[in-house]
């Protein structure tokens, strides 16, 4: 009986304490779907797939329970921000569709291990002045603006001279600047080997004449190589044709011969007077063409890229404000300028007739380029350059950003080629991205600081005994006064701050033997 008895009693301790226990993981470790209102289970990786009870997905996984919104239960978590299932770098502070899949955007809690970049609080982001703007894709084409000097056109320059020694007996243009035309006179030259040339050249065609008549083909054949002879010395004295004629018309050898301009021009240069000797090979007068100048423009190196022979430049010239000169780009010289580290570039320009464009006048140019890049670009303004790194800042939503590394490509307009690090449907921060830069590294440094076994949860990224609130009231306010500091008293007026205990120096104590 005594036996039956003490069964009995432990079998009634053992369900009280089974009940007890029961009881106590009902209450202390209440499942969140109790103190949250599940509306359905979802497939982490399919969302399309839903099911009203709890199940296995395909791959194995559990379905994540799906809450109801606007649930106010205690126990909730906060939503960071929205992100694509599929597309991870695609996020949004606000629930939706994914532009790409057509997936719907699933909840990113905070201090979940996945959350990425920093919190900021959202008074300071109104304080600071963020804005973003969504990175599309864009055809970058380049409008190089320089300056460029107006020179000659080398192709269409003269210079006037003779083969042979003489005096000048007339000039006909007689100072710089003078506009001629091809053809015009010049000046009028006497050389006393051309005047015993032209005799020979009258002298061969009678004696040629003479042997016209002759049965001896020889004879005839020498006369006529003759003749030949000293025509082809006048020619090679750049006497003319027309001149030979009148010369052979007149049969009598002039004193003088003129020496005419091969182009229309202006003189730039006159280097001889009225009865000045010349000797041969001397320069008489130099001549421009000035239909057409080259215009040569400076150009960076990092914008060589952008130009091409063939190009549209447009000209503006200071005295002429508004007025416009069309050119085109002709040549890219193949060396650059050591001092000023820039490249040639020519550009040929039809001038007025009053010519407008004098060689030595300062140009603005602006070549706008036929080169043009399709391509994810972002204002360069929201390139945080650091030389070994840029930086952009992403917004993920819900006060939540990411510093990212990105690699850059061409410059044109005002934006930057994206080649890496951002995809277009992001959003990027194009102002203030500097400030959130500095508290990113800010809150780096106090993590860094951080003994590992006393770090805040995973992916808070806060310091010891600090919750995101408490760092978000920690950052908020730099603009605030310090609060000024108490002097401390000290603890105990006859002891130390290291709590040793003052001892009283007597008055006659001699100093000098301490």
């Amino acid at each position: 009986m005594k036996k039956i008895l003490i069964t009995a009693v432990i079998f009634a301790m053992l369900g009280l304490g089974a009940g007890w226990m029961l009881f106590n993981k009902g209450i202390g470790q209440m499942p969140e779907e109790q103190a949250r209102k599940v509306e359905f289970y979802r497939d982490p990786m399919n969302p399309q797939m839903t099911s009203p009870v709890p199940k296995k997905a395909p791959d194995g996984r559990d379905y994540v329970p799906v809450y109801a919104e606007g649930d106010k239960s205690p126990g909730q978590r906060k939503i960071a921000y929205y992100q694509d299932p599929m597309h991870p770098w695609f996020t949004s502070d606000k629930p939706g569709i994914a532009p790409d899949c057509g997936m719907d955007l699933v909840p990113v809690y905070e201090n979940d291990s996945d959350i990425k970049g920093i919190h900021i609080n959202p008074a300071t982001i109104q304080n600071i002045g963020v804005t973003t703007e969504e990175i599309t894709r864009r055809k970058l084409t380049k409008t190089i603006r320089t300056s460029g000097i107006v020179e000659f056109d080398e192709t269409k320059l003269y210079n006037i001279n003779t083969k042979f020694m003489g005096w000048v007996e007339k000039l006909h243009v007689d100072y710089t600047g003078q506009i001629v035309k091809k053809g015009d006179p010049l000046l009028d030259i006497y050389s006393p080997d051309l005047v015993s040339t032209q005799g020979e050249y009258l002298q061969a065609l009678r004696y040629r004449g003479r042997m016209q008549a002759s049965n001896i083909d020889a004879a005839r054949r020498e006369a006529d190589e003759l003749v030949q002879s000293t025509r082809r010395r006048l020619k090679y004295w750049d006497i003319t044709d027309k001149e030979i004629a009148a010369l052979e018309q007149r049969g009598t050898p002039t004193r003088a011969v003129t020496l005419y301009s091969p182009a229309d021009g202006i003189v730039t240069d006159k280097m001889v007077v009225d009865g000045q000797q010349t000797m041969a090979g001397m320069t008489l007068y130099k001549i421009a063409d000035l239909s057409t100048v080259w215009v040569t423009a400076d150009i960076y190196q990092f914008e060589l890229g952008w130009i091409r022979p063939g190009q549209q430049a447009d000209l503006e010239l200071s005295y002429l404000p508004g007025t416009l000169f069309q050119g085109t780009v002709t040549y890219i010289y193949p060396y650059l300028n050591t001092e000023t580290r820039t490249a040639k570039v020519r550009i040929a320009v039809r001038n007025t007739p009053e010519f407008a464009l004098k060689p030595g006048m300062f140009a603005t140019v602006k070549i706008v380029s036929l080169v043009s890049i399709d391509a994810v670009a972002i204002p360069e303004q929201a390139i945080i350059r650091s030389g070994e790194r840029n930086l952009a800042i992403i917004p993920l939503g819900g006060g939540y950003f990411e510093p990212r590394d990105v690699r850059l490509g061409a410059s044109a307009d005002g934006y930057v080629q994206i080649i890496e690090g951002i995809r277009e449907g992001e959003k990027v921060v194009t102002s203030a991205q500097f400030l959130i830069d500095s508290e990113s590294n800010l809150k780096a440094a106090i993590t860094q600081m951080t003994p590992p076994e006393k770090a805040g949860p995973a992916g808070s990224g806060n310091p010891p005994g600090m919750n995101q609130k408490q760092m978000d009231d920690f950052f908020k306010d730099f603009d605030q006064e310090p609060a000024k500091k108490q002097p401390q008293p000290n603890p105990k007026p006859d002891t130390t701050m290291d709590g040793m205990k003052m001892e009283k120096i007597p008055e006659n104590h001699d100093m000098k033997k301490m």
